[in-house]
């Protein structure tokens, strides 16, 4: 499995706007194609866009990724979306020029994790995860899978917040255009990066126009959740089971490889690796458990494969070449 784009751009395509400009997505197309052409025969799953969601909130909002832009309101959306165009580009160029002859898949890697409500007799926690999955998993699987445009849920608060703000132009979530090729449909597989979960709260919203006002939902950890290596991985291996739950009923139970998953340690290195040992044996029953599944894999993230763009406090030793150890199919 070859990844085209994880999370960083030359700087000569960053300098032209990156992935705020709409002209990315075409310049992406041109790259994937040398890529089918010149290593197609020998790759046979391919990963268009790895975590979208990162690169656009993280990177172009929240500024702790790269490229380390804090541009509130807008621009994650606008990033998201062209990232959404580039991905369906070369899943169309793939289907039609390369796929009859080298008989690959291709698809785009979505990280999320699992959400439930705080308290699931409250409509508030009820309706702040719906909205908090809106903006995560749907973001980018709901226009690939299931209508070829956003969750209503995702452009409604938006639009909702905009107009609180006083906002009077077009909606800050763009629309797709029906002169270029078609979102839906452009996944072969269901590509899932999935590490932890969370309980969902409403609230969130801070006064101010961005992302994190338009959820308006506040994710917290249970307590009871053992919590490894760094702060925000709580381990939580019944999570997986019910988001493979989830998107096998809302995405029409496609093939799902779970293209990440992983476990933090600190602390001296230990050669008995029993925590190791325990989360990827409770991770590998909860898939077990997962029953009427499509075929399912996955895949373990190693540290020498995060380390460039990690968090200082965070280069600990994530998954310590562990990566791609495991496949685990589901009927």
């Amino acid at each position: 499995m070859v990844t085209l784009y994880h999370f960083d751009l030359p700087q000569a395509l960053q300098d032209q706007g990156g992935w705020k400009s709409a002209g990315i997505a075409t310049l992406f197309d041109s790259y994937a194609k040398f890529c089918f052409e010149t290593f197609g025969d020998r790759v046979k799953l391919w990963l268009t866009v790895n975590e979208p969601r990162v690169c656009a909130k993280m990177g172009h909002e929240d500024g702790i990724h790269a490229p380390g832009l804090k541009e509130l309101g807008t621009t994650a959306y606008l990033v998201g979306h062209n990232m959404l165009r580039a991905h369906a580009m070369a899943w169309h160029t793939y289907n039609s020029f390369y796929r009859p002859k080298q008989k690959g898949a291709v698809s785009l890697a979505i990280n999320s994790d699992w959400l439930e409500p705080l308290n699931p007799g409250c409509k508030e926690d009820i309706a702040a995860t719906e909205r908090d999955l809106a903006f995560t998993l749907q973001w980018f699987a709901w226009p690939v899978f299931v209508t070829g445009d956003y969750p209503e849920v995702m452009r409604s608060a938006i639009d909702t917040q905009s107009e609180k703000m006083g906002y009077s132009g077009s909606s800050r979530l763009p629309r797709f255009s029906k002169d270029e090729p078609a979102i839906l449909g452009t996944a072969d597989f269901f590509a899932l990066n999935y590490y932890t979960s969370r309980k969902v709260k409403a609230g969130g919203d801070c006064g101010q126009m961005c992302m994190r006002s338009d959820q308006n939902a506040e994710e917290v950890l249970d307590p009871s959740w053992p919590i490894s290596g760094v702060f925000w991985l709580a381990v939580v291996p019944t999570g997986l089971r019910k988001l493979l739950k989830y998107i096998k009923d809302t995405f029409n139970n496609p093939p799902v490889y779970i293209t990440e998953s992983g476990f933090s340690q600190v602390g001296p290195l230990q050669i008995k690796d029993v925590q190791r040992c325990e989360f990827y044996r409770d991770t590998i029953l909860e898939m077990a458990k997962g029953l009427g599944l499509r075929d399912s894999s996955c895949s373990l993230w190693g540290s020498p494969l995060v380390w460039e763009w990690m968090e200082e406090g965070e280069r600990r030793k994530v998954g310590r070449n562990q990566f791609g150890g495991l496949d685990s199919a589901i009927e």
